[in-house]
């Protein structure tokens, strides 16, 4: 994995221990990643392979007693380099919001259902600036809200979430990530209950906020169809690791890792009618195999894959994986 000193997130060998009766487990295991400013990287895997956990230990929102290793930079313009695996409470409330910031998967569950859609905007905004007026207030919510594209602003500010359609609450979520202006948006999963219609305007959205804010873009994602219409680069998560990466046009079109080209042949599509599915299920952390966590369900793995765990292996075109075949 490359280091990328002028990026807007490095991350480099970054570790998530937890606590369970069994001993320690690593949802998130040894991840290296980067992500420039008004770039998209889109990461992938399926569910229990770590990519929420590793969205959490980016903003600070990891269970108690959880431990982090390895290190993780955001370098946002006029603040001072900060190494996010290593940050306190007090410290993480002044980069919640305003240099990073999260859509959520399930608005209605991240919304306060008492408090008026304008009240939770303002809520970010006064976090971070305590001494703005009222009345410029009230502008940077409506503001917010226009940006997000949510009709009617003025209307919607005073309605209450339950007054809002799916799409309308994801655009509320994202009009209070983006409200304290930040660099680094996470989207866990944005477009996951709604319908295929609103998914398209929610990715359209994303898209160009990413565009006119030049924020760095992380998301997070089952689903290949929707990651390729949004994702400038790709990262493949299994069982805690990176197990791929590359520009997302190569990672979809000529996959290297046998996970990878697993997805895709399980992912739906309009000229195949039958799918394959991938044999088997995601390890449990706290029974992953010596070497390739993979190989269990792999059709391909020799003897090399249960030595240890595989290097990053380079291709071309700037795409590397984790795999001996490579």
């Amino acid at each position: 994995m490359i280091w990328a000193m002028d990026a807007l997130l490095n991350i480099r060998s970054l570790t998530v221990e937890l606590p369970t009766p069994s001993g320690w487990v690593r949802p998130v295991n040894e991840v290296s990643l980067h992500i420039a400013a008004g770039e998209s990287l889109g990461l992938v895997g399926e569910s229990g392979s770590g990519k929420t956990m590793l969205s959490l230990t980016l903003l600070g929102l990891l269970p108690p007693g959880a431990r982090v290793s390895g290190e993780a930079f955001l370098n946002t313009e006029g603040v001072p380099q900060k190494n996010l695996a290593s940050l306190r409470e007090p410290e993480w409330r002044s980069v919640r919001g305003r240099e990073a910031a999260m859509i959520f998967q399930e608005p209605m569950t991240s919304l306060n259902p008492v408090l008026r859609i304008g009240v939770q905007i303002e809520e970010v905004i006064r976090a971070h600036e305590p001494k703005i007026t009222c009345s410029a207030l009230h502008h940077r919510v409506l503001g917010a809200l226009e940006h997000a594209a949510v009709p009617e602003p003025e209307e919607r500010a005073h309605q209450f979430p339950h007054q809002l359609s799916g799409g309308l609450r994801q655009r509320a979520m994202i009009a209070m990530a983006i409200a304290a202006r930040p660099k680094l948006l996470i989207a866990d999963e944005p477009t996951t209950a709604l319908d295929v219609t609103v998914q398209k305007q929610i990715l359209e959205l994303l898209d160009r906020l990413r565009r006119e804010m030049e924020l760095g873009l992380l998301f997070i994602t089952h689903d290949l169809g929707v990651v390729a219409k949004v994702a400038e680069r790709i990262a493949v998560m299994y069982a805690g690791r990176i197990i791929e990466e590359g520009p997302a046009e190569i990672v979809l079109s000529s996959p290297k890792h046998p996970y990878t080209q697993g997805l895709l042949a399980a992912s739906p599509r309009l000229e195949r009618g039958k799918l394959t599915p991938i044999p088997g299920s995601v390890p449990q952390l706290t029974a992953l195999p010596p070497g390739c966590a993979f190989a269990p369900r792999c059709s391909y793995r020799r003897a090399d894959c249960e030595r240890a765990v595989p290097e990053f292996r380079a291709a071309r075109n700037g795409q590397s994986a984790r795999c001996v075949l490579l």
